[in-house]
C-alpha cells in the first residue's frame, strides 16, 4: 500500500484514548512560601506605617511646623533652645519681644561678613580666652549716634567726654600723647612720670598746671630748669621761700642781722647776702665761683 495511503488510514482511525488535563497554578511547598512572603510584607507594612505615625507624634509634626520649628509668613520660628551642627545661613536672627537672644558654644562663636565672592570682610571670634574682631575700622556708639570709640590703621579715637583709668599701675604710653586737659579725680593725685627717660610737655600756646585744692610738687634728681625763650617766668604768690639758698660769706662785725637781699651771679646762680646798709652782693662773689 502506498505511504499516503497509509497515513490516511491512521488518520481516520478513532482514537480509543481519552483527552489529557494539565493542571495550571503553584502548589506545595512554593505555594506555601508565597504566603509566607506575603505575610512577612504585610507585616513589614504595619510595622513602618507604625513607626511612621510614631515619629510624627514624637516629632509633632504638624501643619505649622515640627516640633519646635514654626513655619510663619516672615520665614522660620523656633522655639526653646536649639543646637545647630552645621552652618547656619539667615538674613536676620532676632528673638521673641520681650526676650533675650543667647548665642552658646563649648568652644568659641564666630560671625563672617562676606561679600559677592565670598571673601571675609569683617570677622567676629569670641573664644574662651579672648574676643577677636577683625575688619578696618571699629567704632562703638550710643543709642543716638554719638561716636564713643574708634579705631583703626591710623589713630584711636575716644570720644567720650572724660576718659578713666582704673589700673594700679597707671597707664603706659610709649610714644607721646595729645590730650587738651590731664586731670585726676577729685582727692585724688595726678602724676606724670617718666622712670628712665625725659618728661616734655608741649603746647603752641601755653602749658597751664594747675591745683585749687592742694599743693603742686615738681622734683627732680639733678636739676630744675625753667625756661622762656621769648617772654618771661613769672612767681605770682603771696609768699615765695627759697630755704636751701647758699649763703655769702659776711663779716663778723657789728651786730649779725635776719634779714638778707638775693643776690644774682653772673651764671643765674641765686645766693643771700647779709644785707647791710648798703649792698653787699658785690663783696660776697666767692659763691659764684
Amino acid at each position: 500500500m502506498p505511504q499516503e495511503q497509509y497515513t490516511h488510514h491512521r488518520s481516520t482511525m478513532p482514537s480509543s484514548e481519552g483527552p489529557q488535563v494539565y493542571k495550571v497554578g503553584i502548589y506545595g511547598w512554593r505555594k506555601r512560601c508565597l504566603y509566607f512572603f506575603v505575610l512577612l510584607l504585610m507585616i513589614l507594612i504595619l510595622v513602618n506605617l507604625a513607626m511612621t505615625i510614631w515619629i510624627l507624634k514624637v516629632m509633632n509634626f504638624t501643619i505649622d511646623g515640627m516640633g519646635n520649628l514654626r513655619i510663619t509668613e516672615k520665614g522660620l520660628k523656633l522655639e526653646g533652645d536649639s543646637e545647630f551642627l552645621q552652618p547656619l545661613y539667615a538674613k536676620e536672627i532676632q528673638s521673641r519681644p520681650g526676650n533675650a537672644l543667647y548665642f552658646k558654644s563649648a568652644r568659641n562663636v564666630t560671625v563672617n561678613i562676606l561679600n559677592d565672592q565670598t571673601k571675609v570682610l569683617t570677622q567676629l571670634i569670641t573664644g574662651p580666652k579672648a574676643v577677636e574682631a577683625y575688619g578696618k575700622k571699629f567704632e562703638v556708639k550710643t543709642v543716638s549716634g554719638k561716636l564713643l570709640f574708634s579705631a583703626d590703621d591710623n589713630e584711636v579715637v575716644v570720644g567720650a567726654e572724660r576718659l578713666r583709668v582704673l589700673g594700679a599701675e597707671g597707664t603706659v604710653f610709649p610714644k607721646s600723647i595729645e590730650t587738651p586737659n590731664v586731670r585726676a579725680d577729685p582727692f585724688k593725685e595726678l602724676r606724670l612720670e617718666s622712670p628712665t627717660r625725659s618728661l616734655v610737655m608741649e603746647a603752641p600756646k601755653g602749658v597751664e598746671i594747675n591745683a585749687e585744692a592742694g599743693n603742686m610738687e615738681a622734683t627732680c634728681r639733678t636739676e630744675l630748669r625753667l625756661e622762656s625763650k621769648d617772654g618771661e617766668i613769672k612767681l605770682d604768690a603771696a609768699k615765695i621761700k627759697l630755704p636751701r639758698l647758699p649763703h655769702g660769706s659776711y663779716t663778723p662785725t657789728g651786730t649779725r642781722q635776719k634779714v638778707f637781699e638775693i643776690c644774682v651771679c653772673a651764671n643765674g646762680r641765686l645766693f643771700l647776702s647779709q644785707a647791710g646798709t648798703g649792698s653787699t652782693c658785690q663783696i660776697n662773689t666767692s659763691v659764684c665761683l
